[in-house]
């Protein structure tokens, strides 16, 4: 039976497709040495409705400095939207993050409601195809936490399509959804192994399949 509780992080052997380009980790790990705070597209726009039915969650985006950090640095994502600025290590010690990655969006859940005072749950999609209603539970997740100003942290693995029709591909990964608009039918991704295109959209289906054997943080 499929189970939450999956070892997530960037394979150490396998390739990254990301943003079009192929790297290993060590071509992420140096991207975020070498500008660690960077702003991704867009940052500063702050929370507010727009005509198509979109809103965003006010963020600063950190890359990730190594292929098993992405579970800290997607909550060190989704805390900057609240004001909290808090480093990726003293989020590692809290997720119990090792070389192996963080076990699981429960850890994620646990982390983030320990400095946000309790506003995160975490949503298990068991299967490995999503079903139509645990899309729209994911859609309808995603829009009333980023209503809330609060990003969305999502435990994914395989690979997905972006709206541009590029490919990403992790063996197990996490990332933060920051921004929705069609209605949150479309889903703005900050990924933290991709300082190259830090930003990138989805398709709220794409991304729940995506997400289907694990779990998300809303």
């Amino acid at each position: 039976m499929n189970s939450i509780f999956r070892k997530s992080m960037l394979s150490v052997a396998g390739l990254v497709m990301s943003g079009g380009v192929i790297a290993g980790p060590a071509v992420a790990a140096h991207a975020a040495d070498a500008n660690p705070a960077a702003p991704a597209a867009g940052q500063g726009s702050g929370k507010g409705a727009g005509d198509n039915g979109d809103r965003r969650a006010d963020y600063q985006y950190q890359a990730q400095p190594n292929y098993f950090y992405c579970g800290p640095a997607s909550t060190r994502i989704a805390l900057s939207a609240e004001g909290k600025q808090v480093s990726q290590d003293e989020l590692a010690q809290k997720l119990g993050t090792t070389v192996n990655g963080t076990d699981s969006a429960i850890d994620i859940t646990r982390v983030l409601n320990d400095y946000s005072g309790g506003k995160y749950k975490t949503t298990e999609i068991r299967d490995d195809v999503a079903t139509k209603d645990q899309v729209e539970q994911l859609r309808t997740d995603v829009k009333a936490a980023v209503d809330q100003g609060r990003p969305v942290v999502a435990n994914i693995r395989g690979t997905a399509l972006d709206v541009d029709g590029v490919a990403h591909s992790y063996s197990g990964h996490y990332l933060t959804v920051v921004e929705y608009k069609d209605d949150g039918h479309t889903v703005l991704i900050a990924d933290p192994a991709s300082p190259g295109e830090p930003e990138y959209w989805m398709n709220v289906t794409d991304l729940a399949n995506w997400i289907a054997s694990r779990g998300y943080s809303s």
